[in-house]
């Protein structure tokens, strides 16, 4: 891989220092530092799924399908590309993760947070947390210490899939650059699940979702900047700097966008359902050509919280397919396309609804929309749930490459070979695909539809590689991830790194541009 060492994955989170400068156009910028981690703590982006199914990436996400809203009236035109705000540096952990620093209280008592779109809370750890290891590893908030400091008490829980983060509800004044916030509610977190947030070193996460899926309907930080007047424009923007040999980790820019760091002019999407920056995602390409998965269109969040790109596991199968992607070898997954590939392709040819194939061949129970099964996991995950339902997530699975497949006018001998290569692309149970390093000039690009533009992303991108023990494995930039409202996309930092984002709270719309 060419200039390998800019790919270079680091897992295990460092907190370090920042310099803050003043710039000549009166905006505040935040210098910082990086330094190249290992894969010691992967645990602590990979994605987990809990009890109830619903996805979580450890460490970095709340509950993500709370159901999804009705859309939202567009509004009149937003800001101007050369709108510039409020701009908070962040740090590059070597393309996994970005983190920029707040303060709380008066005086200031500093955190390293996540500012994460994908969810609404601002939670850091308590100076009341006693009993979990993380906490000691972290700096904790000390309400004694704060002249600004007001009581609330309401207790609040945050589950993830590796645990939860429990605590209480305290208000302060919070400081983002230079603009400060008054009387923003936060979590004071006593409980923090011991091993991902032992080794994530990042001390809390600031949510920038909407208010519809706030813990305790929590007013988010944004809405307060907003409601406060602090300023110009109800937007903000990401730039995530990718190339991590350099010095800058990226940037947020609140109340408008820094024009330094896109080309052109960004395609705007509404949003679609207020909770998550969720719009309607269109065709998935690999090389130029169609999977057929979201022609119709699909549901998608632009998700600065999640380091990679998660998608449904037909298509991120399909992708890691193409792109030499090795996952788990499903011999279950093998044996329905033996059995049942011909009676399938019959079935798709007979043009018999394809929601109900599996269950007219016996191998899944419909229930009226799709074949019945576990709820909200990985394929991989509900393998391990038992042997029938394996069998029904797979026989789904086949008939969704089958019909991508039939549509090209493929024989059946090529529809179950292919689908029988597929299998053998599926992920591995905590999400990753490895990928050969030495080939990535040789894959072709993933491209995404939105807005009726088509963005590419160059395997350069989507690889990513990790460091381990002086040795480095290059690692596939998607995951997979079903949900039963889906088929639902994460954009994650893989795609936000390669395309400027703005978030239009005021015209309730998202925007992409090529990052400069």
């Amino acid at each position: 891989m060419a200039n390998r060492a800019k790919l270079l994955l680091p897992i295990a989170l460092l907190l370090i220092s920042v310099a803050i400068a003043s710039a000549s156009d009166g905006l505040l910028r935040v210098g910082l530092k990086k330094r190249t981690l290992s894969r010691d703590s992967l645990v602590a982006s990979r994605v987990a799924f809990n009890e109830e199914g619903t996805v979580a990436l450890a460490a970095r996400k709340f509950r993500l399908a709370r159901g999804y809203l009705e859309p939202e009236p567009v509004g009149p035109v937003g800001p101007g590309e050369d709108d510039a705000g409020d701009i908070i540096g962040l740090k590059n952990y070597m393309n996994a993760q970005y983190f920029g620093e707040i303060g709380i209280g008066s005086p200031a008592q500093n955190f390293t947070v996540i500012f994460d779109t994908g969810s609404s809370n601002l939670w850091i750890p308590s100076a009341k947390c006693y009993f979990s290891v993380a906490c000691y590893f972290h700096s904790k908030y000390k309400s004694s210490q704060s002249s600004t400091y007001k009581k609330n008490g309401k207790s609040a829980s945050i589950h993830y899939g590796t645990g939860s983060i429990s605590g209480f509800f305290s208000e302060d004044q919070v400081t983002i650059g230079d603009l400060v916030v008054n009387d923003q509610a936060f979590i004071e977190a006593t409980k923090e699940p011991s091993v991902t947030f032992l080794v994530a070193k990042f001390d809390g996460i600031l949510g920038l979702g909407f208010q519809e899926i706030s813990v305790g309907n929590a007013t988010p930080v944004w809405y307060n900047m907003v409601s406060q007047n602090l300023i110009k424009d109800a937007v903000f923007s990401f730039w995530f700097n990718r190339n991590s040999g350099d010095g800058e980790g990226g940037e947020v820019v609140f109340g408008g966008v820094d024009k330094n760091h896109f080309k052109g002019e960004h395609t705007y999407v509404p949003v679609t359902s207020k909770g998550y920056w969720q719009f309607e995602l269109g065709d998935i390409l690999v090389g130029g050509n169609s999977t057929g998965f979201c022609a119709n269109g699909c549901a998608a969040i632009a998700d600065s919280g999640t380091s990679l790109i998660a998608g449904p596991t037909s298509v991120i199968a399909e992708i890691n397919q193409q792109i030499g992607a090795a996952g788990v070898l499903s011999q279950q997954c093998k044996a329905v396309a033996a059995q049942y590939g011909e009676m399938i392709i019959e079935k798709l040819i007979a043009k018999e609804d394809p929601a109900k194939v599996c269950s007219s061949i016996g191998v899944c129970t419909y229930d009226g929309t799709h074949g019945v099964k576990a709820g909200i996991r990985s394929v991989v995950d509900k393998a391990t749930g038992g042997f029938s339902d394996a069998m029904c997530t797979y026989c789904e699975l086949a008939v969704t490459w089958m019909e991508n497949q039939i549509s090209q006018n493929k024989t059946a001998e090529q529809i179950i070979s292919y689908v029988d290569k597929l299998c053998e692309r599926l992920p591995s149970p905590m999400g990753e695909s490895a990928v050969d390093c030495d080939s990535v000039s040789s894959m072709p690009n993933v491209s995404f539809t939105i807005g009726g533009k088509t963005f590419d992303l160059t395997p350069e991108q989507y690889v990513l590689e990790v460091a381990q023990g002086g040795t480095s494995q290059c690692i596939s930039g998607f995951i997979a991830l079903d949900v039963p409202q889906g088929p639902l996309w994460i954009l994650g930092d893989v795609f936000m790194g390669a395309y400027h984002t703005v978030f239009d709270y005021g015209n309730l719309r998202v925007g992409f541009a090529e990052a400069a």
